[in-house]
């Protein structure tokens, strides 16, 4: 397998019985232009892939039958340029450059066909065996935007295709444009050159250099030459397996066109190159679209205008996390309930059929009481909520809410040298701080990047909210239904203050080891879109929900196993758990926990939801874990073990800062490949935890004291 597929994390969704003939094609765009819904219409999957940029990226690949021929279809990670400046172009640009598809189909976004014409005019300097996918054409003619389908075909000089990927308009005349492309059935032709008449010189005298030295444009690869950009010569390298500026005449003809353009070109070359596409650019535009209303935006802008006001931006961004948090914590309760009553039902029959048929009480208390309570517990207490927030969250994303919460936040991780799109990889950690890890792949900067990474798991997770919620209801809230706002308020005034810690730590980190230049921003706010609620419902609960229940499961099943044998084998009169927690102690009431709760944190590393039931057992003398049937005898049970307000608010700490998890852990070793970064990823949310828990735990005690 050459270089460029090693790239490629490569996931095969369907498989088809190949036809007489098959084709390989590539899907190309601009993030936000349904590229992506374009895939799954045509292959006929409901796969959300998302354009994680890093080192891994998921290439999405589907198929689908047309005409008796099988097309194999690339999802390419979506890219603003070719000219690789971030790790998702590079990747594009390699692809369609040395795997060589058979077609390609470049997909635009009708509402913004200037913008996006300049990613197509840069693949079709590539190569001309190509489709355009004018998408989202209801959205252009609900905003009045008319668009000459044959006058953009004769400018481009391949064909046009308009498509609605969500109802599937549109889409028989692409399969059929792709299929005449392959075959050779319509015949492309290059456009003219529209660089600056230097550059232009420039590009022919190198190229005439490299036409017999490599299979590729000789024209586009000269051109990215004199953009200095060194990842092609590398991926060059990779591919062929030799320097290209180990041609000395090559080299010699490059610094000698380039020595000419220096002197006379106005603007770097960069420049003059992204000068004349975009021109180029607003030149097709100009003839192929009319626009009869002008302000076809307004609407966006007017609902931008309060979004991201100074003013208004961050109240409305507390108010709907506020909202989505009470809405979660009053539709959970009564679905956790019914699930743990089924769950616990289950249990005692298996265990009055154990009992029944005679089993060692050591086998059904390891399988039982050990593994499968613990089971009950997590799938319990993290099935309702995520299968509420998870929707939600979703929901904010599909409707493009999301975008604008980096946007509001992007001035505050600036000064505190991180980088704006941290903002929604904060978001995502709050369902999963492994998935908000791999979601630091959109950040470009590397420094930039393991901030984000280190500082991910300061934002609570779904495992966490579990016990950051039990502690709210039973010693800062009466415990009504209708007390259940304010245990909602004082959930936000915790994740707001994790937040502030991430900002914090955010600018120690950009202060001391991770110093370095900040890096530009830029971020395209996309249209307000019509949420398909549908599509909604499969992405949150399949890709999200049911992913992170898999992965709590899978961890807590042998954690449990261990748990249950720590609390019931015993050295003296005493089990080992109960000997780890008194070791423990001294220094875990320093920072206001105890013994048992410190182990129970240590112990819950494989993962956060099953903290809780540790500390539990911990207190019962280790037989079993107390069902959530009883929240009074739950506080009474915490209480009678020494805990009081102090000790909730330090755990609540804790629960924010210390060590991210087993799986977060093993994600972020996968994402940076380096233990260093892994292990202080592991030691510098837990040395914060430590410190902060040790001021606030003492500052009250001498409160106290002084009261």
């Amino acid at each position: 397998m050459n270089a460029i597929k090693n790239k490629f994390k490569i996931k095969i969704f369907k498989k088809s019985k190949v036809p007489k003939k098959t084709y390989n094609i590539a899907i190309a765009g601009n993030p936000n232009v349904g590229k992506s819904t374009v895939f799954n219409a045509l292959t006929g999957m409901h796969q959300h892939t998302g354009n994680w940029p890093g080192k891994t990226i998921e290439c999405a690949l589907g198929e689908y039958s047309f005409k008796n021929t099988l097309f194999k279809i690339t999802d390419l990670p979506g890219t603003y340029s070719l000219m690789a400046n971030s790790p998702e172009e590079e990747i594009a640009r390699d692809y369609i450059c040395f795997q060589k598809p058979d077609a390609i189909i470049i997909t635009l976004d009708a509402t913004c066909l200037e913008r996006n014409l300049n990613l197509a005019l840069q693949i079709l300097e590539l190569t001309n065996k190509a489709v355009i996918c004018v998408n989202l054409i209801d959205e252009a003619a609900r905003k009045k935007i008319k668009i000459d389908l044959d006058e953009l075909s004769l400018q481009l000089g391949v064909p046009v295709v308009a498509t609605n990927a969500r109802s599937k308009k549109g889409l028989h005349s692409l399969m059929d444009k792709i299929q005449k492309i392959c075959t050779g059935e319509i015949k492309t032709f290059k456009i003219k050159n529209y660089y600056n008449k230097d550059l232009e010189n420039a590009i022919n005298n190198l190229s005439r250099h490299l036409k017999n030295e490599l299979e590729t444009n000789p024209e586009w690869l000269s051109l990215q030459f004199f953009e200095n950009n060194k990842s092609i010569r590398n991926s060059i390298k990779s591919h062929f397996g030799h320097e290209i500026f180990a041609n000395k005449k090559i080299k010699e003809q490059y610094f000698k066109e380039r020595k000419k353009l220096f002197k006379t070109l106005k603007c770097s070359i960069s420049s003059q190159i992204a000068q004349d596409t975009t021109k180029k650019s607003e030149e097709i535009f100009k003839l192929c679209v009319k626009i009869e209303n002008g302000n076809y935006d307004k609407q966006d802008r007017a609902i931008d205008k309060i979004l991201t006001s100074k003013l208004t931006g961050f109240p409305i961004m507390i108010l709907l996390l506020l909202g989505i948090f009470w809405i979660t914590l009053s539709g959970a309760n009564y679905p956790s309930e019914l699930i743990a009553s089924g769950l616990f039902w289950a249990q005692d029959r298996m265990l009055e059929f154990f009992i029944s048929i005679g089993t060692p009480q050591w086998i059904y208390g390891i399988l039982i009481l050990g593994v499968y309570k613990t089971l009950a517990w997590v799938v319990s207490v993290m099935l309702p909520p995520m299968a509420i927030f998870f929707p939600m969250f979703t929901f904010l994303e599909d409707v493009g809410y999301l975008p604008r919460v980096a946007f509001n936040l992007d001035k505050i991780f600036k000064k505190c040298g991180a980088h704006g799109k941290q903002s929604l990889t904060m978001c995502m950690g709050l369902g999963c701080n492994a998935c908000g890890v791999m979601g630091c792949r959109i950040i470009d900067s590397p420094r930039e990047r393991l901030i984000a990474l280190i500082t991910n798991n300061f934002i609570p997770c779904n495992g966490r909210f579990p016990l950051l919620i039990s502690i709210i209801t039973m010693f800062f809230i009466g415990g009504s239904f209708c007390d259940s706002f304010f245990s909602t308020l004082i959930l936000t005034s915790v994740v707001i203050f994790s937040i502030m810690i991430t900002f914090l730590t955010s600018k120690l980190l950009s202060k001391t080891i991770l110093k370095g230049a900040k890096s530009s921003f830029v971020l395209e706010l996309p249209p307000y879109r019509k949420p398909q609620i549908g599509k909604i419902l499969v992405r949150s609960i399949f890709d999200r929900t049911i992913f992170v229940l898999k992965r709590a499961i899978i961890v807590a099943a042998p954690a449990g196993l261990i748990i249950w044998l720590m609390s019931n084998i015993k050295i003296g009169d005493l089990s080992v758990l109960a000997h780890c927690s008194s070791f423990l102690d001294p220094f875990a009431k320093f920072i206001g926990l105890d013994g048992v709760i410190l182990m129970a944190f240590i112990l819950g590393f494989p993962a956060n939801e099953i903290v809780f039931p540790i500390i539990i057992m911990s207190y019962m003398c280790g037989n079993t874990i107390l069902s959530l049937e009883n929240p009074a005898q739950l506080h009474a049970l915490l209480v009678g073990n020494g805990w009081t307000y102090i000790t909730a608010i330090c755990v609540m700490l804790f629960s924010l800062m210390h060590f991210p998890c087993g799986t977060t852990c093993l994600t972020i070793k996968k994402e940076t490949g380096s233990l260093k970064w892994t292990f202080l990823s592991f030691i510098i949310p837990t040395a914060i935890g430590i410190v902060v828990c040790a001021i606030v735990a003492n500052t009250l005690k001498f409160i106290n004291i002084l009261i």
